[in-house]
């Protein structure tokens, strides 16, 4: 028997994945006990043994069947990094979908790696969690067969990269968010707009950059990339690069910040230059995060519905563990963005 044979009959019935189960043992050389614990994400399994099970059950495409699969009553929440009000908006919407199905959220964070450590691949396998939730994060391929072969779903919100068609993901419009926050102050006279991105690796980041030079080049403006200041989503590179933009002798007039911390920072530096806002500059985030509202003079941002879109990867991957067959409608969604108008935008000075 081919191995794509042995996939194809572990799915048949109890006995036909009970021999493929023994095969697999046969094969690495262990016993079919051995492999449950694998299976079973169990710590008392040597590491060389544990990668041969593992490349073996890649290898003949295993997959436990849902029904027979015992799930806690759990939903996996992994940030590569969770530090700011914006991660507070997502566990927000996740815990509203988790806590009507009776569900709690296990909170994950891979310290700014966009993958996670194989630590915690075996730490999800042995949890059994309903499903898991990567923001900003992916997976390689042997933490993608892992959850797969233990049947575990997940979602990626808001990709870090593109996650292929294979992989559920729920974003947002960020390339028109972009789009919108620099029209905006081009409508209002700005011909010379700044820009602080967010890291070049993330996609949303490119879009959001993306949709800023077409604003700039559908209104006839030209870009001028000394004023687009690569940053990283950190209030500290709103301030710095902010620092630098508006210490040049031919300062923008306004400002596209990649987020709202960024926009906060550049707020300071404003305030350390004796620079006003919207007076002397303009300035426009994204996000949308509860302190944009607050702040002085409350922000013009573009916001981005990061509790909905929780909401919706929370109910994907639900919907993506049920065992009755019957599978999602869409498993790529992007959610819209809006432009917000409030106090820190308004007609460049004379």
């Amino acid at each position: 028997m081919t191995a794509p044979e042995r996939a194809q009959t572990q799915t048949t019935g109890r006995s036909a994945q009970t021999a493929t189960l023994a095969e697999i043992a046969r094969e690495a050389g262990v016993s079919a006990p051995t492999v449950s614990k694998v299976l079973n994400g169990r710590a008392d399994v040597a590491p060389a043994t544990r990668t041969r099970v593992e490349e073996l059950l890649r290898t003949h495409g295993y997959r436990r069947r849902r029904a027979e699969a015992t799930r806690s009553p759990l939903l996996d929440l992994v940030f590569h990094e969770m530090e700011s009000a914006w991660a507070l908006e997502v566990i927000r919407g996740v815990e509203n979908v988790a806590r009507d199905a009776g569900l709690s959220v296990v909170l994950s964070e891979s310290a700014g790696r966009l993958t996670p450590g194989r630590t915690w691949a075996d730490q999800v396998a042995a949890r059994r969690p309903h499903g898991v939730i990567l923001v900003l994060s992916e997976l390689d391929e042997s933490q993608r067969a892992l959850l797969t072969s233990r049947s575990i779903p997940f979602v990626v919100m808001d990709p870090a990269g593109d996650p292929g068609t294979d992989v559920p993901s729920i974003g947002a419009t960020n390339w028109q968010g972009g789009l919108a926050a620099t029209r905006h102050l081009v409508e209002l006279g700005h011909t010379r707009i700044g820009a602080i991105t967010g890291p070049s690796r993330m996609m949303c980041s490119r879009a959001r950059v993306d949709g800023y030079r077409a604003a700039l080049e559908t209104a006839g403006l030209p870009v001028d990339p000394s004023l687009v200041m690569p940053g990283d989503f950190h209030h500290e590179s709103g301030y710095r690069l902010g620092l630098q933009l508006l210490r040049r002798d031919d300062r923008p007039t306004a400002i596209f910040a990649g987020n709202d911390l960024q926009a906060l920072g550049l707020y300071e530096a404003a305030r350390e230059l004796g620079l006003r806002i919207p007076e002397d500059v303009s300035v426009v985030g994204f996000d949308d995060l509860p302190v944009a509202r607050w702040v002085g003079p409350p922000l013009t941002t573009v916001r981005q519905p990061l509790t909905e879109m929780a909401e919706a990867a929370a109910r994907l991957v639900m919907e993506l563990g049920r065992t009755d067959g019957t599978e999602p409608a869409a498993t790529r969604v992007e959610l819209a963005t809006s432009l917000v108008v409030r106090s820190s935008t308004a007609a460049p000075p004379a």
